[in-house]
């Protein structure tokens, strides 16, 4: 192998693949990074057998070839070198030589018959997508995934699927979120990503109108970005049933500014840190909603402006599941709906159906 090409592009490619080395490495092979040069483009992979990421940059091929190079380090070393022309040489005792400027290193390269194959797509299924669209179901639904692995299942985001509407749902067992987006797709279809990997997609996408095809199978998932591809493992097993979870109707239905009231929990909250549970109470009158929190140093009452329906409520939740809720939106306006004290409340949008947030309420003693 014998290539040359620019710093920036090279090191932007080991930059992008090295998201998929896993922090847990049980082969060291896996700790490495692909490269093969072939006709006039560098392709460099990366996989910890779950999540796969692939790159292509053109390149000046000389020599064409393949390597498995040792890819935190090149990754980190290539950062340095950004501002050069870079010439990469495997030598017949399997080194990489990168010559740069008026100096060289060499470094040793694994095996490249031990790295494992990218798992492949069964179909060529697909659904398309708006960048922007995959770029808000995820963030509005990732961080309400389960952390712990008592129940695999709920590590990653279900896609349900339906001709051209996708809902993605997320849940921990504490809160819920769900998001739904119109697709391009005749697919009827239900899949689990795992949380590592939308991460990664959402790194990769950007808040444009363009189109984006993800190809799926039963237990493959593939994002196509033209010269980066995606691949991940999908979570198996029966996810649950959310649609028994969220109530149709409701008792107390309360909008308030999402800004104000985000404000007003984000400050109630640092006091309730100092306790346990991080819990908030609401109090919930008329066209007030009145937010306090207390510990031993004190105790601290915020009063919100609201539109209210229905019945007065008093209710406690852990302020954290809400502030992360509404971070997540940019509506000036959201819409609370309760039904009592011992029952999850949700919040939705003042119009539409494009999210629904779920929240299961802290049991008040005494």
């Amino acid at each position: 192998m014998l290539v040359s090409c620019h710093g920036i592009e090279l090191s932007d490619a080991f930059l992008s693949v090295s998201k998929a080395i896993s922090n847990k490495i049980t082969n060291p092979i896996l700790e490495g990074i692909k490269i093969v040069a072939e006709d006039d483009t560098l392709t460099l992979s990366a996989t910890d057998t779950e999540l796969s990421i692939e790159k292509k940059i053109k390149a000046n091929i000389k020599t064409e070839g393949e390597a498995v190079v040792p890819g935190k380090f090149i990754t980190e070393f290539i950062r340095k070198l950004t501002n050069e022309m870079i010439e990469l040489e495997l030598n017949d005792k399997n080194q990489m030589i990168i010559k740069y400027d008026d100096s060289q290193s060499i470094i040793q390269c694994y095996n490249v018959l031990e790295y494992p194959s990218f798992k492949k797509l069964e179909s060529l299924d697909y659904f398309g997508i708006a960048k922007k669209d995959l770029k808000t179901i995820i963030n509005k639904t990732i961080f309400s995934v389960a952390l712990d692995d008592s129940r695999p299942i709920l590590k990653g985001v279900l896609f349900d699927i339906e001709k051209n509407t996708i809902n993605a749902i997320a849940l921990d067992g504490y809160r819920l979120a769900k998001v739904k987006k119109n697709i391009i797709s005749n697919l009827d279809i239900n899949i689990v990503i795992p949380a590592k990997s939308l991460s990664e997609i959402s790194r990769l996408l950007d808040d444009s109108e363009d189109i984006i095809n993800v190809y799926v199978d039963k237990s493959t998932l593939m994002v196509d970005f033209g010269d980066t591809k995606l691949t991940t493992r999908l979570l198996e097993g029966d996810f649950v049933n959310y649609k028994q979870i969220i109530s149709a109707n409701y008792e107390t239905v309360c909008v308030v500014n999402k800004g104000q009231f985000e404000d007003a929990l984000e400050r109630a909250s640092l006091l309730s840190k100092v306790g346990q549970g991080n819990c908030v109470k609401f109090e919930i009158k008329e066209k007030n909603m009145c937010i306090t929190s207390n510990s031993e140093l004190g105790n601290i009452k915020e009063n919100v402006p609201i539109n209210m329906t229905g019945k007065e409520l008093f209710i406690a939740f852990n302020a954290r599941y809400f502030i992360e809720h509404l971070k997540s939106t940019a509506d000036e306006f959201v819409k609370i709906c309760f039904n009592s004290s011992a029952n999850p409340c949700v919040i939705v949008p003042v119009e539409g159906d494009e999210f629904l947030f779920l929240i299961l309420p802290v049991r008040m003693i005494g």
